[in-house]
C-alpha cells in the first residue's frame, strides 16, 4: 500500500506536511485539496483559520496566520509569522525515572592513562591566535607523511581560528576562548598537543595555561614563534618534538569500554521540513538508548530551541536545572536586543526552501534530537561535561561554533542531522551525517552516513531507525570511519565562539 501524500503529526494540528511535490487540486486529507502547488516538506492547512489564529504542528504553536485562510492553503513565510505567546515551563512535570539497560553495551575504544575513553587518536596543534595559523599547518604538513609508519595515529589536526588578539585581555570572550582551546588540548582523542602562539598576542600562552590549569609536559608542548626565532625554526623544532612522540602515540590498542563513557554531541544543519519528522526524532530515539546504557548526550544551539525551551524545562530533574535553560534564553534575547538582531533571524534561506517557516517550527523539530529522558544539567559554552544522561550546552545556532563548544566539553562522537545536505567534519571527534529524506541520501551518498528518509517513506519506524543510529554510533566509536573522515574533512571546522567586538 502506497504511503499517504502527507504526514499528520498530531490530531490537534491544523497543518499536514507534504511527502512529495503536490499539485493544485490534489486531495491531501479527506476532502481537503491543495489550492496551489506545495513542495515536499512544506505545510498544507487542513482547517479554516482566522487572521491572528495559531498554526499548530507537533501539537505546538509554530506561528500565526497573517490573514483568514481556507483548508488547502499552502502555509509558509507569506502567510505565517512569529508572535508572542506564553510558554508553560512546568518545571520537572515530565521528569521520570530512567529505565537503564543492563548489561550495558560496549565499544572498542582507547583507554588513556588518566582513565578517560577515546574514540580516535590524533596529534593536535592548538593555536592561541590567528597569527600562528599558517605555521601550525606547516607543522602538520611536515608531520603527516611520517604517519604511514604509525597506523594507530589518525592524523595531525591544526586547530586554527580568527581570534586571540584584538580583544579584551580578560572577561567573557577571553574566558570562552581559553576554555575552548583548553578543552581541545585536554581532549581524550588527542595523544599529544603543541600549543602554538606568535608571542605578542593578547591570548598569551602562559595566561591560557594558568587560567585553565594546563601543565607543560612530554605530551603538551607550548611554543611561541617569536621565541623560537621565526617560522622555519618553529616548524623544525615542533616536528622534532612530535617525531619523538609518534612511537608512544602509536602504542595504543582498542579495548572494550562501556557505552556509558560516550559523550554524544547532537547537531543539525541545513534542516528541512522533514528534520523534525525523521532524522531528529530518530536521533532522539538513539539518545534515549545511549542514556539508558549510562551514556551522555549533549544538545546545543540555543537560538534553535527558542520557542521550544518549555519542552526541556518540563524534563528537568530539578527546577534549578530548568531555570538554567530559561536564563540562557533571556541572555540571548538581551544579546539580540543589544546588537540589533532578532531571534527569528533563523531559519536560513535554505531551511525555508526546505519547508521551515519560523524559528518556532525549527526549534520544535530541533529539540526532538534530545529524545525523551530527563534533562540532568545545563552547561555554558565549552564547559567540561561531567554529568551522565541528557544535558544541554548553551551555544550559538551556527553549526561549526556550536559543535566546537561541544567537542571542547568532551564530546567524543557527534551526530549531525541534515535535510539540505551539510558536509560537516569535526576532528578530532568523528561526525556522522544523518539524512532526513531519501532523495538527499541518494544524491549525496558519499557524504551521508545513514538514511532516515525511510521514516518519511513509511518503510521504517522512528524506533527502528534510532536503533540503527545507536549501533552505528558504537561502530564509529570503535574505529569505523565516517563519510567525512573518509573524505578528510574536519581540519577547518574548528570555530570558537567570538562574543565580543574585534578591536
Amino acid at each position: 500500500m502506497a504511503a499517504p501524500l502527507t504526514i499528520r503529526l498530531h490530531p490537534a494540528d491544523n497543518v499536514v506536511v507534504a511527502r512529495m511535490d503536490i499539485l493544485p487540486g490534489t486531495k491531501v486529507e479527506g476532502e481537503v485539496a491543495a489550492a496551489t502547488r506545495v513542495p515536499p516538506g512544506h505545510k498544507i492547512l487542513t482547517r479554516a483559520v482566522k487572521q491572528g489564529e495559531a498554526l499548530r504542528k507537533y501539537n505546538q504553536i509554530i506561528g500565526f496566520a497573517t490573514e483568514d485562510m481556507t483548508p488547502g492553503t499552502h502555509i509558509h513565510t507569506h502567510n505565517c509569522v512569529m508572535g508572542d505567546f506564553e510558554r508553560d515551563y512546568a518545571f520537572c512535570a515530565d521528569a521520570h525515572a530512567t529505565d537503564y539497560i543492563t548489561p550495558a553495551a560496549t565499544f572498542m575504544g582507547y583507554r588513556r592513562p588518566d582513565g578517560r575513553a577515546a574514540t580516535r587518536n590524533f596529534i593536535g596543534i592548538v593555536t592561541t591566535v590567528n597569527c600562528s595559523a599558517a605555521t601550525s599547518r606547516m607543522i602538520a604538513s611536515k608531520l603527516e607523511p611520517l604517519l604511514a609508519q604509525y597506523p594507530n595515529i589518525d592524523g595531525v589536526v591544526p586547530l586554527t581560528h580568527g581570534g586571540g588578539c584584538g580583544m579584551a585581555a580578560s572577561g567573557l570572550e577571553m574566558d570562552v576562548l581559553r576554555r575552548t582551546l583548553a578543552g581541545y588540548t585536554r581532549h581524550p582523542n588527542m595523544a599529544a598537543v603543541v600549543v602554538l602562539g606568535l608571542g605578542c598576542e593578547t591570548n598569551q600562552i602562559a595566561g591560557l595555561m594558568n587560567a585553565e590549569g594546563l601543565k607543560e609536559g612530554p605530551k603538551l608542548i607550548p611554543m611561541a614563534i617569536q621565541d623560537e626565532g621565526g617560522v622555519s625554526k618553529t616548524v623544525m623544532r615542533a616536528v622534532g618534538f612530535l617525531k619523538e612522540l609518534l612511537p608512544e602515540a602509536n602504542n595504543v590498542k582498542r579495548e572494550p569500554i562501556p557505552a556509558s563513557e560516550l559523550i554524544l554531541a547532537l547537531q543539525c544543519g541545513g534542516s528541512d521540513g522533514y528534520s523534525g519528522i525523521s532524522a531528529n526524532p530518530a536521533l532522539g530515539a538513539a539518545v534515549d538508548l545511549l542514556v539508558r546504557h549510562g551514556g551522555t548526550a549533549v544538545l546545543s544551539e540555543t537560538p534553535e530551541i527558542y520557542g521550544a525551551e518549555h519542552l526541556l524545562t518540563r524534563r528537568a530533574v530539578s527546577r534549578e536545572v530548568g531555570e538554567k535553560i530559561v536564563r540562557r534564553i533571556k541572555w540571548w534575547e538581551d544579546h539580540c536586543a543589544r546588537t540589533g538582531g532578532e531571534m527569528n533571524n533563523n531559519p536560513s534561506p535554505g531551511n525555508k526552501a526546505g519547508g521551515l517557516t519560523t524559528i518556532l517550527e525549527k526549534s520544535l523539530g530541533a529539540v526532538a534530537k534530545g529524545g525523551t529522558t530527563n534533562l540532568v544539567d545545563v552547561y555554558e559554552y565549552a564547559q567540561p561535561i561531567t554529568a551522565k544522561g541528557f544535558v544541554y550546552m548553551d551555544s550559538p545556532g551556527y553549526d561549526p561554533v556550536s559543535a566546537t563548544g561541544q567537542v571542547a566539553g568532551g564530546a567524543n562522537v557527534l551526530c549531525f542531522t541534515t535535510g539540505r545536505g551539510s558536509v560537516f567534519g569535526c576532528k578530532p571527534t568523528p561526525s556522522l551525517k544523518l539524512a532526513t529524506n531519501s532523495s538527499l541520501y541518494r544524491r549525496m551518498t558519499d557524504d551521508m552516513d545513514i538514511n532516515c528518509g525511510t521514516i518519511v517513506d513509511g518503510e521504517e519506524t522512528i524506533q527502528d531507525n534510532g536503533k540503527r543510529i545507536f549501533d552505528l554510533i558504537l561502530r564509529t566509536a570503535s574505529g569505523q570511519k565516517t563519510k567525512s573522515e573518509a573524505l578528510g574533512i574536519g581540519d577547518d571546522e574548528f570555530e570558537p565562539w567570538k562574543i565580543g567586538a574585534t578591536m
